[in-house]
């Protein structure tokens, strides 16, 4: 039973430089107003190219993410510092110890946005008596600084295995999770959030069903085809106890379209997984340019962004530092970098400065900002 930080010690803080790209906002609502996410990251860690620029630009919209398959924790350091500088805001994190019962191990992580959310105590890796968990879920309470909410989470992976039956036990099992949760902190909220291969209207849940909770997310799917637009299983989700969440609401970020990428990239460089995330006082999730910069809406790597005039676009090798902070997930730090590294033949170079993904390049050119 053990959980840690990714410095070593009980908390990290990471100088930021103040770049705000992309801000977060509610439809009708406060911007105060806290977002619960849950995303598998599919082997996060592991030397295999993952484009961490797009992981903070996807949860930057969110203020606690229960994350799963982090292989890493030092992953969860460098998400914190990507969102830090993108967001302005200091982000704090928890990482359980690798758990698994074979050769493959993976870690769970939250991370939270710290003027939104504390951690209030209690972290641990379920001790799982019955030994029914292949990765047994890590256990955290959390605090919603507006309104003073306390309320404990469970990070959960179910195994996959051959079929729905090797992973019911361990979805029954989460029955036993939840009367432990309300046990240790009594008259708190509850969710239990995860990948849980299995979907939420499959008889395994009935156990839980019958304590009172329910999926936050029941129609669409949450993992991504290789297809563009087309999504499969329903297997991402968070469940709770709707008379503990009166007016919460949520969906499904499905951050390709965001993104503008291909699911093909999208698979191969983020997630195989889309996000999915709770509004705790109602409303939905939009996301709205603070710099004025044309965003990628649903389907628009099918569509040709519209240019500016001649005289307003933004050319690599001759613009300053504030006109190359215009770009998407480009602030003073990369601008310098662009301005050292001219001159460029292609945007497509811009690969060359660290941080700077294809899909940050993608959203570069999709701006239409660029002279060429």
């Amino acid at each position: 039973m053990s959980y840690t930080d990714n410095s070593g010690s009980w908390w990290k803080r990471i100088g930021k430089a103040l770049l705000l790209v992309v801000v977060s906002s509610v439809s009708g609502m406060s911007q105060a107003d806290a977002v619960i996410a849950s995303w598998n990251l599919k082997h996060a860690g592991w030397n295999n190219g993952k484009h961490l620029e797009d992981v903070a630009a996807v949860a930057q919209h969110m203020d606690l993410i229960g994350l799963q398959e982090v292989m890493k924790e030092e992953v969860i350091s460098e998400l914190e510092h990507r969102l830090e500088a993108l967001t302005g805001d200091e982000w704090d994190s928890l990482v359980s110890h690798a758990v698994g019962r074979s050769t493959y191990t993976e870690r769970y992580a939250y991370l939270y946005r710290d003027k939104t959310i504390s951690y209030q105590g209690g972290a641990t890796v379920y001790l799982d008596p019955q030994d029914v968990f292949s990765r047994e879920p890590l256990l955290a309470s959390f605090v919603e600084k507006a309104t003073g909410k306390t309320f404990s989470a469970a990070n959960v992976h179910i195994i996959y295995g051959d079929n729905k039956a090797d992973r019911s036990p361990e979805i029954r099992a989460l029955a036993d999770i939840y009367d432990l949760m309300k046990e240790i902190s009594p008259g708190s909220p509850t969710l239990i959030m995860g990948d849980f291969n299995m979907a939420p209207d499959e008889a395994a849940w009935s156990d839980l069903r019958a304590l009172g909770l329910r999926p936050l997310i029941t129609k669409g799917a949450t993992t991504l085809s290789t297809a563009d637009g087309r999504y499969a299983s329903l297997y991402d989700n968070i469940w709770f106890v709707p008379d503990e969440w009166p007016q919460v609401s949520g969906g499904i970020f499905r951050f390709p379209e965001y993104l503008g990428i291909s699911h093909k990239a999208a698979r191969a460089d983020v997630s195989d997984h889309a996000p999915i995330y709770m509004m705790l006082e109602g409303g939905s999730l939009a996301m709205l340019p603070s710099n004025g910069v044309r965003q990628v809406a649903a389907n628009a790597s099918t569509s040709s962004p519209a240019r500016p005039s001649a005289n307003a676009c933004i050319d690599l090798n001759t613009a300053n530092t504030d006109q190359l902070g215009r770009l998407p997930n480009i602030g003073p730090s990369r601008a310098a970098d662009i301005i050292d590294h001219r001159p460029w033949a292609s945007s497509n170079q811009l690969t060359r400065i660290s941080g700077i993904g294809k899909g940050t390049v993608a959203r570069i050119v999709a701006s239409g900002l660029l002279c060429s």
